[in-house]
């Protein structure tokens, strides 16, 4: 049990960075909406998410999306879409 706890505990203090960067980020965006792809662009977290015998076509931002909805379900943020662009901004 206490690996797991560890990994959930990692994942949150990750968020957590994240939330710190958005806040920064906000003051050089419009309406403080900050692009999801220039964050997850900045921090670089697209990451190959199949092992190598897989394919994918390319990188994703899988973590990124997880990290987005354990903020936005703990209310640390709001998320908005716009045609094919996507924006989050801390609450």
């Amino acid at each position: 049990m206490a690996r797991k706890e560890n990994i959930h505990n990692l994942i949150r203090q990750i968020s957590m960075v994240v939330l710190g960067f958005i806040k920064d980020e906000e003051s050089k965006f419009p309406d403080r909406w900050v692009p999801t792809a220039h964050i997850k662009h900045s921090l670089e977290l697209n990451f190959v998410a199949v092992p190598r015998a897989n394919e994918q076509y390319g990188e994703k931002g899988w973590l990124f999306a997880i990290i987005a909805r354990i903020l936005e379900d703990q209310k640390l943020i709001e998320y908005k879409k716009s045609g094919k662009r996507a924006f989050c901004r801390v609450l």
